[in-house]
């Protein structure tokens, strides 16, 4: 990436830079895991530090802190990008009035037509035309030979005159039958002149195709040299009164291309994913249009493709910043029929491929692309069990996969997350890293399966991820919805930590609480406030094992005030992560 165009840049991809850094010394702080997952962790950060002079010689770098603080509002955009994004319409209206975003195949079509007409017209002016030539060069060719076996030799202009002879004569071609008797008559009025011979002669080709006789002089005065271009001019005044068809209307993802400010915001995307240069986002967005009518994108979204992959990616919540979800589960992968029934040859591969478009196209519909809406989403990609790069078809399948969305969908994802990171990610990383852009990867974010839950926690809220990943979001009718927040403790090894939750009129007080990986002991009892008061144990200690349970929920009636307390223990050497969350719902008998 040359450097004047990082300058555009600069603002968002520093930001990423700094959390994947943040990231990697409070991993550092923590106690060691495995060595190959520290280097797995680090390898992100690695790759976004190859610009660290950016970040110190270029001042703009603290303006804008993050990706996510670039504007879509154009009239906030700098100066430069202004200009760029003027200028990227203006091109795009000129194509729109070319019709310059129709597929190729398309206008083959329409080519045969035309040119089996020349065909078709060839053998009559490629007569024409040899007998201006004989007319006008001195030597004569084989039809003026076989002039000389009827009569003697002439000079010059007796070569013309032989031919009105011949043309006299019974002996010619059928096509010509009709033009001999307006040429006799013509000969007489011009025998003086071998050149109004020719004229003459040229008349009588024009009389065939244009009969009205008023029309005549002009036509000879445009075509004394090559009447062949007067046959065919003459058809062409149909083709020309066709009125010039209006410009095409374009649209990519519901929102045409030029309309309001929601269009703006797509043309962004296309001009931040080349750096601001105008040309190469309009070559990325014409080729986008095209491929999207030869690949029936718009048609795909109302085709049934079955419901077999849909543990393997789905939409689930939202992060902390309101961006969409959206989780891919490799490891479902391991079972072998779905895996056969997926990549097992290039038809399914094929069929797999027009899902996860159709997937992505029906999550991009639900975004919002006003200025100040949200236009990305958030990926979270689990390698737990994951078949590896060593299955030929799978990598096959996702790299296809990766150069269509990279290509085609230019900036949709705020932030990679990839959790649950096996050893053999570092050759995978190494594969397709050189397709992807220093922008895109910089906004990776990698962690092992001990550092996952507190990666994904420090982008998404306990209550919006799955219970699978450590979160409190679980299918079915429960007590909490998203709505009520939760918190997330850190519990250090070998200490006890204490939860209280406040009761100050008769109520009953429900709650829920989940340890991610748990191995911890677990009690639960209400202290009232009143000294002479009696202690009630609601839930006796015990040992809860990560097989156990993975969130545990409890309610408690009361008619005095007092406060119900949470005891966890963790006598491991580990630290452990704690999420809950309770209301107090009215008294009732």
């Amino acid at each position: 990436m040359a450097e004047e165009t990082q300058k555009p840049e600069a603002a968002a991809a520093p930001a990423p830079t700094e959390e994947v850094v943040v990231e990697k010394e409070r991993e550092q702080e923590d106690a060691p895991e495995k060595p190959a997952d520290a280097v797995v962790e680090d390898k992100p950060a690695e790759a976004v530090e190859e610009e660290p002079k950016v970040e110190a010689k270029d001042t703009k770098v603290t303006e804008s802190a993050s990706f996510k603080e670039e504007t879509n509002i154009a009239g906030e955009l700098p100066d430069p990008q202004k200009k760029a994004l003027d200028e990227l319409k203006q091109l795009i209206q000129e194509a729109l009035n070319k019709h310059e975003f129709t597929p190729p195949p398309a206008k083959d079509k329409d080519k045969p037509a035309p040119e089996e007409k020349k065909e078709e017209d060839q053998p009559a002016t490629s007569a024409a035309e040899t007998e201006v030539k004989v007319e006008t060069e001195a030597p004569a060719p084989v039809e003026v030979k076989e002039e000389e076996k009827a009569d003697p030799p002439v000079e010059a202009p007796a070569p013309v005159e032989v031919r009105e002879e011949e043309k006299a004569d019974p002996p010619i071609e059928a096509p010509e039958t009709v033009v001999e008797t307006e040429v006799v008559e013509k000969v007489s009025a011009a025998d003086d002149d071998g050149a109004k011979t020719v004229e003459a002669i040229e008349e009588s080709v024009v009389a065939v195709a244009t009969p009205p006789p008023a029309e005549k002089p002009e036509e000879e005065a445009s075509s004394s040299l090559k009447p062949e271009v007067v046959a065919q001019s003459e058809e062409k005044p149909e083709e020309a009164e066709v009125p010039r068809p209006p410009p095409q209307e374009v649209s990519i993802w519901g929102i045409p291309l030029l309309a309001d400010e929601r269009s703006d915001v797509i043309l962004l995307k296309f001009l931040r994913a080349r750096d601001f240069k105008v040309k190469d986002a309009f070559t990325m967005i014409k080729n986008t249009v095209i491929w999207r009518k030869e690949f029936g994108v718009d048609g795909l979204l109302d085709e049934e493709l079955g419901n077999e992959l849909e543990k393997v990616v789905f939409m689930h919540g939202f992060d902390k910043e309101g961006h969409p979800v959206c989780y891919n589960v490799y490891g479902e992968f391991q079972n072998k029929e779905l895996y056969q029934n997926t990549f097992a040859d290039e038809e399914k591969r094929s069929k797999f491929l027009r899902w996860r478009i159709q997937f992505l196209e029906k999550s991009i519909r639900k975004l919002d692309f006003s200025p100040n809406g949200i236009s990305t989403i958030v990926q979270v990609n689990d390698l737990k069990n994951s078949p590896g790069p060593g299955k030929r078809e799978l990598r096959q399948a996702t790299n296809q996969a990766l150069h269509l969305l990279q290509d085609n969908y230019p900036e949709f994802v705020a932030k990679q997350v990839f959790i649950n990171v096996p050893w053999w990610y570092l050759a995978f990383n190494m594969m397709i890293s050189p397709f992807l852009t220093q922008r895109t990867k910089s906004k990776f974010v990698c962690a092992s399966p001990a550092k996952s839950s507190d990666i994904l926690f420090r982008y998404i809220a306990p209550e919006q991820v799955p219970v699978q990943y450590g979160g409190l979001s679980r299918d079915g009718e429960q007590e909490f919805t998203v709505a009520d927040a939760a918190t997330e403790v850190t519990i250090k090894p070998a200490t006890k930590h204490s939860v209280e939750f406040p009761v100050t009129e008769k109520s009953t007080v429900v709650w829920e609480v989940r340890v991610v990986g748990w191995d911890v002991n677990y009690g639960a009892e209400f202290v009232p406030t009143a000294e002479d008061g009696y202690t009630v144990i609601v839930s006796k200690t015990r040992k809860v094992g990560p097989a156990d349970e993975t969130v545990i929920s409890n309610s408690f009636k009361t008619g005095e005030p007092g406060k119900i307390v949470l005891t966890i223990d963790n006598q491991t050497t580990k630290k452990k992560k704690l999420v809950y969350r309770s209301k107090a719902k009215p008294y009732s008998e």
